[in-house]
């Protein structure tokens, strides 16, 4: 069955990070107290990625399980998005990451009391990328350059579990239909199967999300359909995870959610970056 090779230091797996940077993402996002678009999705990528950290981490440091490669697009084309020493080449490894954040910032956070409440503390908050929000969406130049560096990156894994790319957007592209980019980053395989592209629809109004769908009828809108068709279905143990947390997932269900505001996103990418067999 494809999508069970082991992951380890030897035969890591890869993720892909495509975030929309164009002007609209300073528009403010639902759910998020009033932040835009752009920091609230600055935050969540940053938390994700130290949480990928402590994932890899063991006794003797981090290993490295996984590599990661962030790319923003907006007004100033597509560009990598990691900051610190990190972010030098398109994708590094976990354990890289981990030593060479852009900063480390001083946050405050609420935490249980003991007593049933919560209480302020202060906590280190390592940022490895910073938000931006200026020009257009050029998503299907994004999609292409994902596809160039994951080509790469493939040839070089060809055992490893399929790299898993998340294209995070609040709108549509603004340089063609990026269809045709996102069945070649798709078609890109392991000797365990084809890379998985899901796409994340940020939303600015409290609207109803749609979250792994399996059929693009409950959609509103040919925007919402098209990244629907861009998005893959999940694979077995994704399909689990997301039953878990209460999705009815099958065999049909897709890697995408629609409307999505700061809470959908957060646990959509947890479920996404669940690895089947990590040693």
């Amino acid at each position: 069955m494809p999508y069970q090779a082991e992951i380890s230091r030897s035969n890591p797996s890869c993720f892909l990070f495509l975030l929309d940077q164009s002007g609209s993402m300073a528009d403010s996002f639902a759910g998020s107290a009033g932040r835009s678009k752009a920091d609230e999705l600055a935050t969540i990528l940053n938390r994700l990625l130290a949480s990928l950290v402590i994932r890899c981490s063991k006794d003797e440091g981090v290993r490295d399980y996984f590599e990661v490669g962030v790319f923003g697009y907006g007004g100033g084309g597509v560009r990598p998005a990691l900051g610190g020493a990190a972010g030098s080449p398109p994708i590094v490894p976990i354990g890289r990451l981990a030593d060479e954040p852009l900063r480390v910032e001083d946050r405050s956070q609420k935490v249980p009391d003991g007593a049933g409440g919560l209480v302020e503390q202060s906590v280190k908050f390592p940022v490895w990328i910073d938000p931006r929000a200026d020009g257009g969406t050029p998503m299907t130049e994004a999609l292409a350059q994902g596809q160039a560096v994951l080509a790469d990156w493939v040839g070089r894994h060809p055992s490893a579990f399929p790299p898993v790319v998340f294209n995070i957007t609040d709108g549509e592209a603004t340089d063609g239909d990026p269809s045709a980019a996102a069945e070649r980053v798709r078609s890109l395989a392991t000797e365990d199967g084809e890379a998985l592209l899901f796409n994340v629809h940020l939303s600015e109004r409290r609207a109803p999300s749609v979250e792994f769908p399996s059929n693009e009828a409950v959609l509103p809108d040919t925007f919402a359909r098209r990244l629907f068709g861009m998005s893959s279905a999940l694979p077995p143990h994704l399909q689990t995870a997301a039953r878990q947390e209460g999705y009815d997932a099958d065999a049909g269900t897709r890697g995408f959610v629609f409307n999505a505001d700061a809470a959908a996103v957060i646990q959509f990418l947890d479920i996404g970056t669940r690895p089947a067999n990590l040693r």
